[in-house]
């Protein structure tokens, strides 16, 4: 079992000492381009790691937010010249923060929302029924607008509208496909279930196409990454093993995600994060994490035809890469398959790879900051005269949205997928 004795920090201590302090990440984090202080770039924090290890600092209200100032969207870890794991040393920071003083009441709150599905659901039924009461249309737009301002909210910013059903409720656990094509056991995430449903229908829609099986387990839950973001680790855990009991119950050959986020999380941080807090659990997480890609990944290794999927509608299209498909490598495929499709004009926005700015909870904590790192990307898409701006993360496309609404523009955010299926008749 684990050992919750041994602090978080301990594990990622040999990395700490890797950092020579030499300022490399300064140029790529978003985090310091926004604040401009010390303490939020990498050799900040890794500096501040290692107070918080040797107990030689107040863990006081300060010490926290200079930790939450990290979007992990893992720019400095690409650049850095001695391969220091900033991302993994501030995810054991916040954990080791946690077990001292507590977790924060947001994340606390954060963790009884996410470890329990019927919760979810329940809430998100409630946000869809009392939406008119809380929520304003925005004109010609699909967002919202809150009435008056909520806690961790604000009433600033652009929020999608809540699916009147669940993704997942709407279909059957087994789709059948074609004898001898691939099983694919579909991991859908909490945005794709309860705000972009239609994602989750694109994706459907493509891998039906290709004759595959789809398997949506209707046991999964959340991946636990808002949870991780706050240090709350065991929340992490047990979300962890629900879904490993999940997809353990099917025999598939491939664990396909369409959430850049929820990737990330089955693909590196269950194992590396997860894993080696819990020995007992290591084996059966590389094993899922062996089998996880992603979505664009996927459909080309399988020899998707995008010719045969798109409308032929004339778009010109823009890419934006998220930092979890980014980060492992996840780069040429969908942009190779939207060129692919017929009437796909593909431009390059400058910084195309830079994060939007959501990082997950930074978002909530750090709104008006997480605005200010966004306000490039929205410059740079509107900058390229594209109607549509593609990603492969639902995170990212509440994100782009909310800051594309807000520099005035009528750029339609989409998923790669969506525009890839088009064509399929449903």
């Amino acid at each position: 079992m684990s050992d919750k004795n041994i602090d978080p920090l301990k594990r990622v201590e040999d990395q700490l000492k890797k950092c020579v302090k030499c300022g490399a990440c300064r140029t790529n984090c978003p985090a310091f381009a926004a604040f401009q202080r010390e303490p939020a770039v990498a050799r900040g924090k890794v500096a501040l790691a290692q107070h918080i290890l040797t107990d030689d600092i107040d863990l006081d209200d300060q010490t926290y937010l200079a930790m939450s100032k990290c979007l992990l969207c893992g720019s400095c870890v690409e650049k850095c010249p001695n391969d220091v794991p900033t991302d993994e040393i501030v995810i054991a920071a916040r954990e080791s923060l946690a077990n001292k003083r507590g977790l924060t009441t947001f994340h606390a709150a954060v963790g009884q929302v996410i470890k329990n599905r019927g919760r979810m659901k329940m809430g998100a039924k409630m946000a869809s029924l009392l939406g008119p009461l809380f929520f304003k249309k925005v004109p010609e737009t699909s967002g919202l607008r809150l009435r008056f301002p909520v806690p961790f909210i604000g009433s600033k910013r652009y929020i999608p509208e809540i699916a009147k059903n669940s993704f997942i409720d709407q279909h059957p656990e087994v789709i059948p496909g074609e004898p001898g094509k691939p099983r694919i056991a579909f991991f859908v995430g909490c945005m794709t279930n309860f705000v972009y449903t239609d994602v989750g229908e694109a994706a459907l829609a493509l891998f039906r196409h290709l004759g595959c099986t789809i398997i949506i387990p209707k046991g999964q839950q959340c991946c636990g990454l808002p949870g991780m973001s706050g240090g709350d680790i065991e929340t992490v855990r047990s979300l962890a093993e629900s879904n490993l009991a999940a997809f353990e119950k099917y025999d598939v050959d491939y664990v396909m995600t369409a959430c850049a986020t929820c990737g990330g999380a089955l693909h590196r941080l269950y194992p590396l994060v997860v894993g080696k807090r819990n020995p007992e659990l290591r084996e059966r997480l590389e094993s899922l994490a062996k089998k996880t890609v992603d979505a664009s990944q996927l459909l080309q290794q399988l020899g998707l035809d995008p010719s045969e999927t798109g409308d032929g509608e004339e778009l010109r299209v823009t890419y934006h890469d998220p930092c979890h498909l980014r980060t492992r490598g996840i780069v040429k495929q969908p942009r190779e398959l939207l060129c692919g499709t017929p009437g796909v004009e593909l431009v390059e926005m400058e910084g195309a790879d830079k994060c939007c700015g959501l990082g997950g909870t930074f978002n909530v904590y750090h709104y008006d900051s997480s605005m200010d790192i966004n306000a490039g990307k929205s410059e740079a898409i509107i900058a390229t005269e594209a109607q549509v701006v593609a990603t492969g993360c639902p995170g990212c496309m509440m994100q782009l949205s909310d800051g594309l609404k807000q520099h005035g523009s009528n750029v339609e955010v989409l998923h790669t997928l969506q525009l890839l299926a088009r064509g399929i008749k449903q």
